[in-house]
């Protein structure tokens, strides 16, 4: 039973649940990320930490055992964030990335680990390239296709070069807020359409770019 409810709690995995005509967000997220360099001026993978709205935290901490009230260590978190991670990946890990204009895709994330702070749980681990990518233009987008999540990128330092040549720069694109107008319309085509919904999170795209010469 326990094993179950973690499935049943894990962030990604409650995404299978989500019906097309509730594509609004149900869950948020800030994302913190750092493009990792290798000393020849490739771009090796990308680590994230994705912090998690607090009601869901909370949701997702049900039935988990914790040995001090309202702290909960790694290893406690441990089998959630295995959970996490092995759900990500049928959804590409919300994250997708193109060196040069050609696709550079991902392999499956290591080094991860839950952290709890503030009442959120903040999913932190590295997604590697399938092999560096040493490109004059690298793009990365970061985003939930049917728009069950809301990513955005922090407000303060979303985004670091590990390692970048000094020339590199670096610019930022912010998703734009759903309005009141797009939201009715969301509502009224996914129950008319559910492929409207399947798309809709292509309008609100986290968008890291990196220029080098």
């Amino acid at each position: 039973m326990n094993t179950f409810r973690r499935i049943v709690f894990a962030v990604f995995a409650c995404l299978a649940l989500a019906a097309p005509a509730l594509a609004h967000p149900h869950v948020w997220v800030t994302i913190k990320s750092e493009l990792i360099y290798a000393p020849d001026g490739s771009v090796t993978g990308v680590r994230h930490a994705w912090t998690f709205d607090d009601m869901f935290s909370t949701f997702a901490l049900q039935g988990l055992a914790q040995k001090t009230k309202g702290q909960y260590t790694r290893e406690e978190l441990a089998p959630l964030a295995e959970v996490n991670v092995a759900s990500l990946k049928e959804y590409d890990f919300f994250t997708y990335a193109k060196a040069d204009g050609e696709k550079a895709p991902f392999v499956e994330p290591k080094d991860y680990w839950l952290e709890y702070a503030n009442s959120k749980l903040t999913l932190h681990f590295m997604l590697p390239l399938v092999k560096p990518a040493k490109a004059r233009a690298l793009e990365l987008e970061i985003y939930d296709v049917g728009y069950f999540v809301d990513f955005v990128l922090a407000e303060k330092d979303p985004v670091a070069l590990a390692g970048a040549p000094s020339a590199c720069k670096l610019t930022l694109g912010r998703p734009q807020e759903m309005s009141f107008a797009q939201g009715k319309r969301l509502s009224e085509q996914a129950s008319n359409d559910p492929a409207v919904a399947n798309n809709w999170g292509a309008n609100f795209v986290n968008r890291i770019s990196v220029t080098c010469p």
